[in-house]
């Protein structure tokens, strides 16, 4: 019997594949304040999942095909009398409901939604592993060399444009690199928490970071510590361990809130 044929562990290392990859695009994401946009990319997952599986193509080509269309789709639409939170809620609302429609019409495949929907991270497998740490392994080399070019298009837009950086170039790789997340974390915690894992660990490093890379790093080991710490918890309290987690990182993050209060105000 090999370690990985344990559960537990398979499930461990599924966890922090996905936070590796998450936590760091995370802080780009609170950086640029595109949590809606993260949320709308993983509602339009289960529209990819739904032509995966009609198609006979596997689920990650799926999911990536159509959250980038949906990513080209807002660029192009931006700025075209259509406010962008509004695009956004649009769209990830219809893909989510046009992947929730197409998945019912599929004849002769059992989906598990509740799977997709809130992940189902101890049903987690070495083929899964293998996709999970591959992702994330792409998103690091991609955000490490552009790490850079990224940030300056994120702190400061017309400087990037006169070093000669495209911002809507730097808009595309980052989306890019969102929806391989998505692809990656939707067997870890689903469609529906994606968003969170992207987001929270990141807003929780921010009181505590001076430095971008430090931000990353920080969200790196909230992250890690909410996904050790779900698993355990839900494990021993046999509760959702996809939603666990999630939960794990908002105390987390409201810890931090608390103690960036206390600290601002010298108590």
């Amino acid at each position: 019997m090999t370690l990985l044929d344990d559960f537990m562990v398979r499930s461990t290392l599924a966890g922090l594949g996905v936070v590796l990859a998450a936590a760091p695009l995370g802080c780009f994401v609170v950086w640029r304040r595109m949590a809606y946009f993260g949320d709308a990319t993983a509602h339009a997952s289960i529209l990819g999942v739904a032509l995966a599986l009609a198609f006979n193509v596997s689920i990650l080509g799926g999911v990536l095909s159509v959250a980038l269309i949906m990513a080209l789709t807002v660029s192009a639409l931006g700025g075209r009398g259509y406010a962008m939170d509004t695009l956004l809620g649009v769209m990830a609302h219809s893909s989510l409901a046009f992947g929730l429609v197409a998945v019912s019409f599929i004849d002769g495949v059992r989906v598990d939604l509740m799977a997709y929907l809130f992940g189902d991270i101890l049903a987690v497998g070495r083929v899964d592993l293998l996709v999970i740490w591959g992702g994330a392994a792409l998103v690091l080399l991609l955000l490490l060399a552009r790490w850079s070019a990224l940030l300056t298009s994120t702190l400061n837009p017309d400087l990037a444009s006169a070093a000669g950086i495209s911002p809507r170039r730097e808009q595309l790789i980052l989306s890019l690199a969102l929806a391989m997340v998505v692809a990656v974390a939707i067997k870890v915690v689903g469609v529906l928490l994606i968003a969170a894992m992207l987001l929270i660990p990141a807003a929780a490093a921010r009181p505590f970071a001076r430095t971008p890379e430090r931000m990353a790093l920080i969200a790196v080991v909230i992250g890690a510590v909410s996904v050790l710490s779900g698993i355990q918890l839900a494990f021993q309290f046999d509760s959702p361990t996809g939603p666990t987690i999630v939960c794990v990182a908002a105390v987390l993050f409201c810890a931090a809130s608390v103690m960036d209060f206390l600290r601002a105000n010298r108590i």
